[in-house]
């Protein structure tokens, strides 16, 4: 009852509603699990809306049913054939279409159509082979580019001669993985001859000129694929050069000289109707008649021999491998030994065969020159980059070297600060002294520092000691301020034996004198001794927390007073 007032709502409402409401019918259908009378029902009206007028309806359907493996048989196939902007959609996703039905959107299809379906998930090898029959260049493309498409080798060859001169679909079939040798050889001989046809337009090269230039170049592409590749690769390959009628005498010449014996024996092989194992012994065995026997057997022309039979020569006296094949490069050493073979013959038989020996030789001494060359542009490059290096090194350890020196001047000039303006040492023994101690004492300044350092030679005499010099504590850490700073000073005035004066005390003025003179000698000794060894542990943290510049100071201001 629904489907049915949903039907006749249709028959009087817009374009745009009616494929809005068709889509959420598709949708309704093929994934909300309608029972089977309404199913049924949705079906009917699914179909019935393929014959609406509106494109937008039928667009919706396609829309919403194409990735659908639920999707109706008649529905899709319908959608398939309708209007391209429709049928693209169904061609290209929809799972219900089987082979046939992807063969005869290709036949019957558009270039919309064949490049939808070309498009397609693992597409088939029967309608990859269709395509390659009757598709367009650009749809042959965007198979090429199909990764997932299953294409036989006879497709992808009846691609490139249907199609060969469009560099687009060489450079698609090409970049495909794993491509066989044959269709490889193909592509590059459609590509040569295209070069040659625009060569000869153009008027750079004659006919003749040209089509000996598209050749060789052929040969040693041809060659250069045959580098590494598997034995039957290599036999399909020699297959397809015969049947096409480039599997010649100057092509296994090349291959000789170039010291690509895999490829020569493949060939030489199927030329002469032996096994590959036989054709290798005999080409390997220093017997001339051996190998003579095989040349005419493969129907080769006789006055090639002699420059064959020197070229195998000169292979097996270097050692086999030991001129392994280069890609297409030619041997120079192979190239000058079948030349002075063939200057013995007659002027009029050797003549060809010498120009091709020539022009053989010419192309391997720009070989190596090209090889010269780019050797020497990557060393000077690598020399490049080593001289950038260098320079970014230095600019770094210089750059390193200023931040450690402008770090190291910080310090030292703060450091530093203090020493610029020092006070006299009397001034600064007064300012470390207590204030009692500067109470009591009634002598000037200058008295009172050079009673600070005397000494007396003899042991038993009474030693001067310095109050301020008692009164400082042992110093653990580095000086914080500028008052601990003049505190290890003072320390240093009274702990530094090498800078003491030599005098001898005479009289006593001060109170401290005359005490210490009332002190007996042992309770002195135990005192002088226990005040030395504070005074080593001191004077080594002092002199490690103290600024040079200050002791330095320190020591012109003594050195000053003394004299």
């Amino acid at each position: 009852m629904i489907i049915r007032q949903f039907l006749a709502w249709t028959q009087h409402t817009s374009a745009a509603r009616r494929a809005e409401a068709a889509g959420a019918l598709a949708r309704a259908y093929l994934y909300d699990g309608l029972g089977e009378d309404i199913a049924w029902e949705a079906e009917a009206a699914l179909l019935a809306l393929l014959d609406d007028p509106s494109s937008l309806v039928r667009r919706a359907l396609a829309e919403a049913c194409a990735a659908c493996a639920n999707a109706p048989r008649p529905l899709i196939v319908a959608l398939a054939g309708d209007q391209a902007e429709i049928a693209t959609l169904v061609l290209a996703r929809s799972p219900v279409l089987s082979d046939a039905d992807l063969v005869d959107g290709v036949a019957i299809g558009c270039l919309a159509a064949r490049r939808a379906i070309a498009s397609r998930i693992d597409l088939s090898p029967a309608v990859a082979g269709a395509l390659a029959e009757i598709a367009e260049p650009e749809a042959l493309v965007v198979l090429a580019r199909n990764r997932s498409a299953h294409i036989t080798t006879g497709s992808l060859m009846r691609m490139v001669e249907r199609h060969g001169d469009v560099a687009a679909l060489r450079e698609a079939i090409l970049a495909r993985p794993y491509l066989p040798l044959e269709v490889r050889q193909s592509v590059t001989t459609r590509l040569a001859e295209s070069l040659s046809a625009f060569a000869v337009s153009s008027g750079w090269l004659t006919p003749a000129r040209s089509a000996r230039a598209s050749r060789e170049a052929q040969e040693r592409t041809t060659l250069a694929f045959c580098a590494e590749a598997h034995p039957v690769d290599l036999a399909r390959l020699v297959a397809h050069l015969k049947a096409c009628g480039q599997l010649n005498a100057g092509l296994l010449l090349r291959a000789i000289l170039s010291g690509n014996m895999a490829f020569a024996e493949m060939a030489l092989a199927d030329l002469a109707g032996l096994p590959v194992r036989r054709v290798a012994g005999l080409m390997h065995d220093a017997s001339t008649a051996a190998f003579a026997a095989l040349h005419r057997k493969a129907g080769l022309p006789p006055v090639l021999l002699p420059a064959f039979s020197a070229a195998l020569s000169a292979w097996r006296e270097a050692g086999a491998g030991t001129i392994a094949s280069a890609g297409a490069g030619l041997s120079r050493l192979m190239i000058e030994r079948a030349l002075t073979a063939c200057e013995t013959m007659p002027f009029a038989e050797a003549q060809s065969v010498m120009a091709l020996l020539s022009r053989f030789e010419a192309e391997a001494a720009r070989d190596e020159a090209r090889v010269l060359a780019r050797e020497l542009a990557a060393e000077a490059e690598r020399s490049e980059i080593l001289r950038i290096e260098r320079e970014i090194l230095d600019a770094e350890w210089r750059e390193a070297q200023r931040q450690v020196l402008a770090d190291w001047d910080a310090p030292q000039a703060l450091e530093a600060a203090p020493a610029a303006a020092p006070e006299p040492v009397a001034e600064i023994v007064a300012a470390a002294a207590p204030e009692a101690l500067q109470a009591t004492s009634e002598v000037t300044s200058e008295a009172t520092s050079e009673e600070t350092l005397e000494v007396t030679p003899d042991a038993s005499a009474p030693v001067a000691v310095d109050p301020a010099a008692e009164a400082l504590p042992i110093v653990t850490n580095r000086p914080a301020s500028g008052d601990s700073e003049v505190a290890a000073v003072a320390e240093i005035l009274a702990v530094v034996p090498a800078e003491a004066s030599t005098e001898v005390v005479t009289a006593r003025t001060d109170p401290v004198g005359l005490i210490l003179d009332g002190l007996s000698d042992a309770l002195l000794a135990e005192f002088e001794g226990s005040r030395a060894r504070s005074r080593a542990l001191a004077t080594e943290v002092v002199l490690d927390a103290i600024p040079e510049a200050l002791i330095a100071r320190y020591r012109e201001d003594r050195a000053r007073l003394a004299a």
